[in-house]
């Protein structure tokens, strides 16, 4: 069978790809083993999303009495918290498949195994194709620690289908999966750990901010423990112990379960990569060009595998490049102003520049900083509470990250995404009328 275009994974990017090449015109054949929707879709993005977010109706009627409403009795039933997320899961990954199906792309539902860089194998078929995209995703992954293999410890899927509440928790990690897991077993009266190698949580994103929402988690429970490594785990009958060492000497914890959360990797093995010959990185990543270009001429590498950003909005981008590539569009990939999202309550988000990237780069830069409060909407919708808004700016104003922390976060960073891309000045958006009360009215304080 020949096809223009074969499309290895169909997650983000794979689907993207697969839908805007279609819609193009060309002849597509998209290989996904698993379910369309991938790692994000399936045991990741949106899942852990649905999880949060009935947490956060479960903070609010726990607390529903700073807003003048009387809660007789808040509880919840997490079988079915579970039972939703999984419906919503179904739902979209419906919703992609008649995307897909709707411009006529063959979905193959099967390993697929690349010969070379036309041909393609999946079970007892071969396909050839004229432009390969390699879209596979990342996986978990699990440290070597002395012990791991003799301990029940959770990753992100196990915790995701859980439907019985331990008592205690200890997360190993603390980025944005283990935050946003601590934030939702928190939320729901377990007793969470974070143990995080690094001086602290949220490597990546402003140091600033990562420590206003540590505080904040810490009032409400969870115990931090920074520059811990981990050195030894266990299991008995008391529960999960975990072995640490950091400035005070050796010490444990013991929790009734343990969830390993210290990052993913690019997915590189089982599917014939090694046939192609690709260029790598000094990181050993796949090399690839601002569109998404591979060293062997017709194959792109677009999403998680090329290691530049594990971000599911990154692999959608890419793909819609790569898919223009092809179809002869002069356009190139920018990583300059790629969010990224935390989305714990509050939520954070951070685009651009941080003053610790800014500072390690030798760049001047001057900070603007605001509480979140200057919303009239944000203060009506958090009682008690505050945020940040926080833009970095060099010598002519230009801005060069946005950094948020409070609710929505998630929905106004593409705000400061904007401004970031396009180099514009502080007072950029002086110049729009914004729906007053609007949380995002703040960008006018500036």
């Amino acid at each position: 069978m020949k096809y223009q275009v074969a499309i290895i994974g169909g997650g983000p990017a794979g689907y993207t790809a697969a839908e805007a090449a279609g819609k193009a015109g060309l002849s597509v054949v998209l290989f996904e083993k698993n379910n369309l929707g991938g790692v994000c879709l399936n045991e990741g993005c949106i899942p852990t999303k649905t999880l949060l977010y009935s947490a956060k109706i479960y903070d609010n009627g726990r607390h529903a009495a700073k807003y003048g409403i009387s809660v007789s009795e808040t509880s919840f039933d997490l079988p079915k918290i579970i039972s939703r997320k999984a419906k919503v899961v179904r739902k979209l990954v419906l919703g992609i498949k008649a995307k897909l199906t709707a411009q006529q792309v063959t979905i193959v539902s099967g390993e697929a195994y690349i010969v070379d860089k036309n041909t393609v194998r999946c079970a007892d078929e071969t396909y050839e194709c004229e432009y390969l995209i390699i879209c596979t995703g990342s996986q978990t992954v699990i440290p070597s620690i002395e012990g791991i293999e003799q301990v029940s410890y959770w990753t992100h899927r196990d915790a995701l289908e859980n439907k019985e509440l331990p008592r205690s928790l200890t997360i190993v990690g603390g980025g944005v999966i283990g935050m946003e897991f601590a934030s939702f077993f928190s939320s729901l009266g377990v007793q969470v750990t974070v143990v995080e190698m690094m001086s602290e949580i949220l490597n990546g994103i402003d140091r600033e901010l990562a420590a206003s929402l540590r505080a904040e988690y810490a009032k409400r429970g969870i115990k931090f423990l920074l520059d811990a490594k981990v050195t030894s785990l266990s299991q008995d009958e008391e529960g999960i112990h975990v072995c640490y060492q950091n400035a005070d000497g050796a010490n444990s914890i013991c929790a009734d379960k343990l969830l390993m959360s210290v990052g993913r990797r690019p997915v590189t093995e089982g599917f014939g990569l090694e046939n192609l010959h690709l260029e790598r990185t000094e990181r050993k990543n796949i090399r690839v060009d601002s569109h998404l270009r591979t060293s062997v001429s017709g194959v792109y590498v677009c999403g998680d595998l090329n290691g530049v950003s594990l971000l599911a909005h990154t692999a959608v981008r890419e793909a819609e490049i790569a898919v223009k590539d092809i179809l002869g569009a002069s356009e190139e990939m920018s990583y300059r102003a790629i969010p990224g999202v935390v989305y714990t309550n509050p939520e954070v988000a951070s685009v651009g520049k941080t003053e610790e990237s800014l500072q390690a780069e030798g760049i001047n830069y001057r900070v603007v900083k605001l509480p979140m409060a200057y919303s009239g909407r944000f203060v009506a919708e958090n009682e008690g509470t505050n945020g940040i808004f926080k833009v970095l700016v060099d010598e002519s104003d230009t801005v060069l990250g946005v950094h948020i922390l409070g609710n929505p976060a998630s929905e106004l960073i593409v705000l400061g995404g904007m401004m970031v891309e396009e180099h514009r000045k502080l007072d950029y958006f002086k110049n729009f009328v914004f729906p007053h009360p609007t949380v995002g009215e703040i960008f006018r304080e500036l």
